[in-house]
C-alpha cells in the first residue's frame, strides 16, 4: 500500500491517488481524556527549558528539571495519520518574546502580546481566547511603535530549529507527508488590532491594510527562506486563516479580493516556486471566497465547516473537484455521538458521495475533535474510514 507521503502526494498534485487519505486534530483535552480511556504514552528525556506533558489537563509546561517525562505519542504517529505538522511557527508579534500578565485566577488568565493586545485565556482547557483590550488602534500607532520591529531579521524569532529538524526527519522516517504552519495575515491583523478597528480600517483606511499586509508578507518571506535553507524544505505549507463567520465572510467578497487576497495569490506564489503544495485551513462560511481561493492557486481546502452556511462538500466537490483537493468535512457532531451506527452510515455516506463526485479527499472531521468524543469511538472512526479509503 502506498505511502501516507505518496498519497497526499498524488491528491495535492492533482493525480490518481491509491486511496483516501487521513488526518485529523483531537484537542488537547480529547487527548488528556483519551489517556484516561487507554490512549497510549511513552517517557521522553527532557532537558531544562523544554516542555513537559501535564498529565491533569492535558497543557504543557516548561521543565525545571532535567528526566524522563511521560507525554502522548503524537497523534499523527498513534493513528498513522498521512499528514503530520513538523513546526514552521515562528514569533510574529512586532515585540519579539513579549507577554505581560494582566490578570489572572484559578481559571483563566489575561496577558497582553507584543502586538498590544491583551486577550483572556483558560489555563486548564482548550479554547479560543477573548478579546479585552487593544492598543494598536490607529496607523500611527502602527508605524510609532510596532512596524519598526518587523523590519529587520531576527534569528531569535525561530525558536527551536534543531526540534523542528528532528520532527522534520521522524515523519518522513514514518513515510508522512510533513508540513511547516503557520497564521498568515487575517489572523494576525484581528489579533494586533481586534476587530472593530480591523473592520473600520478595511473601508476608512484601506492604506494602513496594504502597508500593514506588505510587511508581513515580506516578513512572512525571510522567515521561511531562512528555514528552507536552514533546516530543509517540508513536503508542504498549511496557512491558517479563518475567513468567516458561522453565517458568512468575515468581509465582503469585494474587499477581501482587493486588500487580502493579493497577498495569499503572492504567499501562494511564493511557496509555488519550491514546488511546495499549499492548504489553506479556514473555519466558518467558506462558500463565496471559493472562486478566490482557487484563483490565489492553493491546492487544498480544510476544514469545510459543516455547520457553518453554505460548507456542502459534496457541492464544492462537484464544483472545484479538480482543482483543490478537500481536506475535513465530515460533522464532528456525528462522531459526539459515539453511536457506531450512527458513525458508520455517516462516514460511509460521506466517503462513498465525496468518491462518486471524483473528489480528492483527505478524511476528517469539519474541524477538530473534541473530549466530548471518546477514544474507543474514534478509533472505531478510522477503522471505518479504513474500510472505505480504497479508490
Amino acid at each position: 500500500m502506498a505511502t501516507g507521503h505518496s498519497v497526499i502526494e498524488d491528491l495535492l498534485r492533482r493525480r490518481k491517488a491509491e486511496r483516501v487519505g487521513l488526518v485529523d486534530g483531537p484537542w488537547a483535552d480529547s487527548i488528556a481524556a483519551w489517556v484516561q480511556q487507554g490512549y497510549p504514552t511513552r517517557m521522553v528525556y527532557k532537558e531544562v527549558g523544554k516542555k513537559r506533558w501535564r498529565r491533569a489537563d492535558g497543557r504543557w509546561e516548561d521543565v525545571t528539571v532535567a528526566g524522563e517525562y511521560e507525554e502522548p505519542v503524537p497523534a499523527w504517529e498513534h493513528f498513522s495519520y498521512d499528514m503530520a505538522g513538523v513546526g514552521g511557527w515562528f514569533d510574529i508579534q512586532p515585540l519579539r518574546g513579549y507577554s505581560e500578565l494582566l490578570e489572572e485566577t484559578d481559571e483563566w488568565e489575561v496577558k497582553r502580546n507584543g502586538s498590544g493586545a491583551a486577550l483572556k485565556y483558560w489555563k486548564h482547557k482548550s479554547g479560543t481566547p477573548e478579546h479585552i483590550h487593544f492598543r494598536m488602534t490607529s496607523r500611527e500607532i502602527w508605524e510609532r511603535d510596532y512596524r519598526p520591529h518587523l523590519l529587520e531579521f531576527d534569528l531569535k524569532r525561530l525558536g527551536d530549529l534543531d526540534e523542528t529538524h528532528k520532527n522534520l526527519a521522524r515523519a518522513r522516517a514514518a513515510g508522512a507527508w510533513a508540513h511547516y504552519g503557520h497564521m498568515f495575515i487575517w489572523e494576525t491583523m484581528r489579533q494586533s488590532m481586534g476587530d472593530l478597528t480591523l473592520y473600520q480600517s478595511l473601508l476608512l483606511d484601506p492604506g494602513w491594510i496594504h502597508d500593514y499586509n506588505r510587511v508581513y508578507t515580506d516578513f512572512h518571506k525571510r522567515y521561511y527562506t531562512y528555514q528552507f535553507e536552514h533546516i530543509g524544505l517540508p513536503d508542504g505549507i498549511w496557512m491558517y486563516e479563518d475567513l468567516g463567520y458561522k453565517n458568512g465572510l468575515f468581509a465582503s467578497p469585494k474587499v477581501l479580493a482587493e486588500l487580502i487576497f493579493p497577498y495569499f495569490t503572492e504567499m501562494v506564489d511564493f511557496f509555488h516556486s519550491y514546488d511546495l503544495p499549499v492548504v489553506l485551513h479556514t473555519c466558518g462560511s467558506t462558500a463565496a471566497a471559493l472562486p478566490m481561493i482557487v484563483a490565489a492557486g492553493f491546492d487544498g481546502l480544510h476544514p469545510m465547516e459543516r455547520k457553518a452556511k453554505d460548507n456542502d462538500p459534496f457541492i464544492f466537490a462537484e464544483k472545484y473537484g479538480d482543482k483543490l483537493t478537500f481536506i475535513g468535512g465530515l460533522d464532528v457532531r456525528v462522531f459526539e455521538t459515539n453511536d457506531r451506527d450512527i458513525i458508520r452510515r455517516e462516514v460511509t455516506h460521506y466517503i462513498d458521495g465525496m468518491k462518486a463526485r471524483g473528489a480528492r479527499l483527505v478524511f476528517a472531521s469539519d474541524h477538530s475533535v473534541p473530549p466530548t468524543v471518546r477514544y474507543d469511538t474514534y478509533r472505531y472512526i478510522v477503522d471505518v474510514y479504513r474500510e472505505r479509503m480504497m479508490y
